[in-house]
């Protein structure tokens, strides 16, 4: 199963996860034999989280932080220690085989506000009619 893996200094890192026994492999990347959990932020996507990160006193995720709130499309609360990304099976558990990540845009959500013409950089304001 492909994977990738946040560090809280910004580092990413690409997996090859075991097709079995899956869930110990993601521990043992994230640090700890405790809970491990599973959050979704996008329908494409599981991130795997500390369970116990910030009680611990782990550093603060901001690159996993800003891409879970890019998807979801708001600010997030904080997320600590290394992160796991895998893709997302239809069960709703970690899809293995995945090789494909899913964008920080999304189509549900528009980038810069919800009108076409908003003046988002790169983005032409509409003309108007006589």
């Amino acid at each position: 199963m492909r994977a990738l893996r946040i560090a809280p200094d910004t580092t990413v890192t690409e997996l090859d996860l075991p097709a079995t026994g899956a869930h110990s492999a993601i521990q043992d990347h994230i640090g700890t034999t405790d809970a491990v959990d599973q959050s979704v932020y996008h329908g494409r996507a599981l991130l795997h989280i500390h369970g116990n990160g910030r009680t611990i006193g782990l550093a603060q995720n901001t690159a996993a932080w800003a891409l879970a709130s890019a998807w979801r499309g708001t600010a997030l609360y904080p997320i600590h220690g290394p992160v796991i990304v895998t893709g997302r099976a239809q069960d709703g558990g970690a899809a293995a085989g995945t090789t494909a990540w899913p964008s920080t845009r999304t189509r549900s959500r528009r980038p810069y506000g919800r009108h076409w013409g908003s003046g988002a950089p790169g983005r032409p304001r509409p003309t108007k009619r006589p």
